[in-house]
């Protein structure tokens, strides 16, 4: 019972990551797969909270990311793409990302997180050398516009804030906990 929970697991888990990746047989096809997914993300974002169109802008860099995770009972994992900003320059950085964690529950979810990252140093040590959100803690967002001038988004780590958007907007709370961030080696 145990191993073929575990194989279970592993076969939802596996084809959930697989849906996550950049769609595309070439390496020309998956950059515009991330670029046409970071579009659409934007403008879903500047729909549901104008004001982060200005926020972006005004910023050292943004990241788009796409994740599909999946809990099965105790278990879950899930993977992603993403591309990096940097508005200085104007150069795109592909990203992967991975999850993992212990909890209860079951199900897939699917969601788009857009990290905004509000000085240059933030920007660079996450384009550099990744980035792991195991050791941050949830953060909920304010409700509306009452709260701040960053409404939406949460503070993730020093100079990060994340606007994470669901099917069903924006999120209220954002989990990053046991979240890896990389460089994709193919795709730059």
């Amino acid at each position: 019972m145990k191993h073929t929970f575990l194989n279970l697991f592993a076969v939802v888990a596996l084809g959930a990551m697989a849906a996550a990746c950049a769609s595309g047989n070439t390496v020309g096809e998956k950059r515009a797969s991330v670029q046409k997914m970071r579009g659409e993300t934007l403008a879903k974002l500047y729909r549901l909270e104008p004001g982060s169109r200005e926020r972006i802008r005004r910023s050292a860099g943004y990241a788009v990311f796409s994740n599909v995770g999946v809990n099965l009972v105790l278990l879950s994992a899930g993977g992603g793409h993403g591309i990096v900003r940097n508005n200085a320059t104007g150069r795109d950085t592909y990203m992967n990302m991975g999850t993992a964690g212990v909890g209860l529950g079951l199900g897939v979810k699917d969601f788009r997180g857009v990290f905004v990252f509000t000085d240059r140093k933030a920007l660079d040590w996450f384009i550099e050398h990744g980035w792991d959100g195991s050791a941050q803690a949830d953060a909920a967002a304010k409700a509306g516009n009452k709260g701040g001038a960053w409404a939406g988004a949460v503070d993730v780590a020093p100079g990060i804030k994340l606007y994470q958007i669901t099917e069903h907007g924006l999120a209220l709370q954002a989990t990053i906990q046991g979240t890896k961030y990389w460089k994709d080696g193919e795709m730059n």
